[in-house]
């Protein structure tokens, strides 16, 4: 698996939905971009997904969730945050807020916990309450 690869056509989608975030619909470019975005979104399900997917099944496996499996595109959020770029110029991204797919727990009783997929490093990070919390795995 080419994580590189990964990183950079999710960090594609990531700029796409940033920019989507910033304009109207009534914006001209507006259509253009979304379409851009779903071909995006389409090529990671094709081309990572099972990988994705198998990660997935041990994360909820892990929590002790009865949640299905959804397609990697369904973890993105909606908002990411752009932190400060590393030494070698790579923005990596933070998500804040009720993003990411619900996952019920009995090991979160009470809490509303979501996963989201990242980039830079590729990981599914779980967000409780709002709040980005751990990274329940990370491709490197």
């Amino acid at each position: 698996m080419d994580f590189d690869k990964l990183d950079e056509e999710l960090s594609r989608i990531v700029e796409l939905r940033i920019r989507l975030s910033e304009i109207t619909y009534a914006d001209p470019d507006y259509d253009e971009i979304e379409e851009q975005l779903h071909d995006l979104e389409d090529t990671l399900n094709e081309k990572y997904g099972d990988l994705l997917e198998e990660k997935l099944a041990e994360i909820y496996a892990t929590l002790s969730s009865d949640n299905d499996v959804l397609l990697p595109s369904a973890y993105l959020a909606n908002k990411y945050i752009p932190m400060q770029p590393d030494a070698r110029g790579v923005v990596t991204y933070d998500v804040q807020g009720m993003e990411g797919v619900p996952v019920e727990s009995e090991q979160f009783d009470g809490q509303d916990v979501r996963i989201a997929l990242v980039p830079n490093p590729v990981r599914f990070v779980m967000v409780i309450n709002g709040r980005s919390l751990k990274d329940l795995w990370r491709s490197r």
